[in-house]
């Protein structure tokens, strides 16, 4: 199974956060309405992505026949809806630029924690559920 795109999208998706970082560290205060517009561009990136997973990638691997293959498919699946739920309020929460400037300490905590559930996830697709997806 040709996998690239998933991959290419990880690196967009990692090189985005990396400026929302630059961002954050330039002052949260002063980079507010920055900060919320970009949090929307990661919000639409990641939404694509999650789509084409869940239309193409997991249908493929669960239909793959080979027993581990199938129960990580589903594991990842399921954690992802958890991780997607709590990336969704994130987004929802602070896509205003006002919010943030009003919370910048409480808006910075729960960025570093949605967004390292993020990192670690994408992580572990790249060491463990793209390689499997390639075998197919």
């Amino acid at each position: 199974m040709d996998i690239d795109r998933y991959k290419r999208t990880h690196v967009e998706i990692l090189g985005q956060i990396d400026q929302l970082r630059a961002l954050i560290q330039s002052g949260i205060g002063e980079q507010a309405d920055a900060i919320a517009g970009h949090i929307t561009l990661i919000a639409s990136g990641i939404k694509f992505h999650l789509a084409a997973e869940d239309s193409v990638l997991y249908p493929a691997l669960l239909a793959a026949g080979d027993a581990r293959t199938v129960e990580m498919s589903r594991r990842y699946q399921s954690e992802m809806t958890g991780i997607a739920a709590a990336f969704g309020e994130f987004v929802g929460r602070w896509r205003v630029g006002s919010r943030i400037a009003a919370d910048p300490e409480v808006f910075r905590r729960e960025a570093n924690d949605v967004f390292r559930a993020l990192f670690e996830r994408l992580q572990r697709e790249d060491r463990e559920l793209y390689p499997a997806a390639e075998k197919l």
